[in-house]
């Protein structure tokens, strides 16, 4: 009795000791932040003030030559997994270095410059602006100092007709998201010069803005195809975050002004059923043609919805209220399962019609149905929203493993003979784009469940083998042949979306964790406001 009793209270002794030793001395998941496959260290008081207040200071970052240590084999393969998604990255960035340097995007094969035609024709540095936050979040110094340095003495915005809502999201998205980690004011005048080159677009009878906007001359109009001078709805309904962030900043509320009216005109012109067409016209502030879809043109207006609350630290009610109304809808109106394998998918509804096609757009309503499960306080909202986000995901995993290149479509179809699968030669091809990655990414956070991070691992290795050319990354023609045809584009949003969600997918979660920021759609990163 008398030595059972002695070998339990050593027993005891040992327990508290270790907690208490490891309370002291251990460090917490908060002490670093892993950058290049190396261990970032300051002075921990310092360090955990910045992380606590969401600062991030480059003069004062130090790495160290040694590799992380780990913990255990699941640690190590995350490790070097962040190198591989680093070493892409760089590769990229090098080439366009090389070959493209100030100018929008890389043309990878033909190693020259090249420039859609949502930036106008001028000398912008779309990649540059779209990499800043990505490359400061991975930690490579030499490679941010080289974009920091381009924007404070090249940038500009003299061009021919720009889009108003690429240049939101990309250039005032990634002016301001560097700024939030460095505290880099010129940042900030930056994006001011920026959002007053797109003010007069605004200057409509609705207060819709158009969707392009000419820098010189401050005219501005709307595309030529969308059914007869309708402003669409992911555009307009897109730059809220970006522009309420700028008027905190400035504390001008001429921009907040601008989407508060735009979210005034949108709440008076409900419909009974709950959609939203992908048309307003900026004169009439009439609904147009019946087309509705979570995918091109509808997407990242829903998105916006919810973030805009999270943003505002759920203070901004109307958002919530309209974000859940909107999905209620698109989930009575637009969720179908497959016939086949009872995959779920949203349809889009041209006036009667059904088109059952989703977009590789579309999968981005997985990362949207993750975050709002993380941030329900509604039992079975949240169940229910995290049930259908990885029902979703499901189906995007399946339209990448259907292909020979393991990567997936622009869109894919159901029919009765075909399911998840691209029918047209032109919904095969796949240009970096970064939505599905991204879903998984919200469901690894939020699940913690291996097969998100598995997922994100097979897209980078197959992004790796079918998109690397000599010259840099390429988009395919055609995801379902392994004899891959390149389109010869980098696209900008590579670094900015694709790169840093698989990058943030094998890092601690400490790096950008949601309860502290919100990623607009370009997946620059803005703090939710405390």
């Amino acid at each position: 009795m008398v030595v059972r009793y002695w070998r339990k209270s050593v027993l005891i002794s040992v327990i508290v000791f270790s907690f208490l030793f490891s309370l002291y001395y251990l460090p917490s998941s908060d002490d670093s932040f892993f950058r290049s496959g190396r261990l970032f260290q300051s002075d921990r008081s310092r360090f955990l003030a910045q992380v606590r207040q969401q600062r991030f200071e480059l003069e004062e970052r130090q790495f160290d030559e040694e590799p992380r240590k780990v913990e255990d084999e699941s640690d190590a393969i995350s490790v070097e997994r962040c190198q591989f998604i680093i070493n892409m990255t760089k590769f990229a960035w090098e080439n366009y270095r090389k070959y493209a340097w100030g100018f929008n995007e890389l043309k990878p094969l033909s190693r020259s410059e090249h420039s859609a035609s949502v930036f106008g024709n001028g000398k912008l540095g779309a990649t540059i602006v779209d990499a800043l936050d990505t490359l400061y979040i991975m930690g490579l110094k030499e490679e941010y100092e080289e974009g920091r340095n381009w924007v404070k003495n090249f940038f500009d915005l003299k061009t021919a007709d720009i889009s108003v809502f690429e240049t939101n999201i990309r250039f005032i998205g990634g002016l301001l998201a560097a700024y939030a980690l460095t505290e880099d004011k010129m940042y900030i005048q930056k994006a001011t010069n920026v959002a007053n080159i797109l003010l007069p677009a605004f200057e409509t009878p609705t207060g819709i803005p158009h969707a392009l906007v000419n820098p010189v001359s401050g005219r501005s109009h709307n595309w030529a195809w969308a059914n007869g001078g309708f402003s669409i709805l992911s555009e307009f309904g897109s730059l809220q975050l970006e522009l309420d962030y700028l008027s905190q900043l400035t504390q001008n509320s001429i921009y907040s002004t601008k989407v508060a009216r735009i979210r005034e005109i949108v709440l008076s012109v409900r419909t009974e059923d709950g959609l939203y067409p992908n048309y307003l016209h900026p004169k009439s502030g009439k609904w147009g043609p019946k087309h509705v879809s979570v995918g091109a043109l509808g997407d990242s207006f829903y998105e916006y919805l919810l973030k805009s609350w999270l943003r505002s630290s759920k203070n901004d009610t109307v958002y919530k209220e309209m974000y859940d109304a909107a999905l209620a809808a698109i989930k009575k109106y637009l969720l179908r399962y497959s016939s086949q394998n009872h995959l779920a998918y949203f349809i889009e509804l041209k006036g009667k019609r059904e088109v059952h096609k989703m977009d590789h757009l579309a999968c981005f309503i997985v990362g949207l149905l993750a975050l709002e499960a993380l941030n329900e306080n509604d039992i079975k909202r949240r169940n229910d929203a995290l049930k259908l986000a990885e029902e979703i995901a499901n189906t995007c995993h399946e339209s990448y493993i259907r292909t020979a290149t393991g990567i997936g479509p622009e869109s894919f179809r159901f029919t009765k003979e075909v399911e998840v699968m691209a029918i047209k030669d032109s919904e095969k091809y796949y240009i970096l784009r970064p939505e599905v990655i991204e879903g998984w990414f919200y469901l690894w956070r939020v699940t913690r469940k291996n097969k998100y991070r598995e997922w994100c691992w097979m897209a980078a290795k197959n992004i790796e083998k079918y998109c690397r050319t000599t010259g840099g990354y390429s988009g395919i023609k055609n995801v379902y042949s392994s004899e891959v045809v390149h389109d010869d584009v980098q696209q900008s949003f590579v670094f900015a979306e694709t790169f840093k969600y698989l990058y943030l997918t094998f890092s601690n979660d400490s790096i950008m964790p949601l309860n502290k920021w919100v990623f607009n759609t370009e997946a620059h990163a803005f703090p939710i406001v405390t």
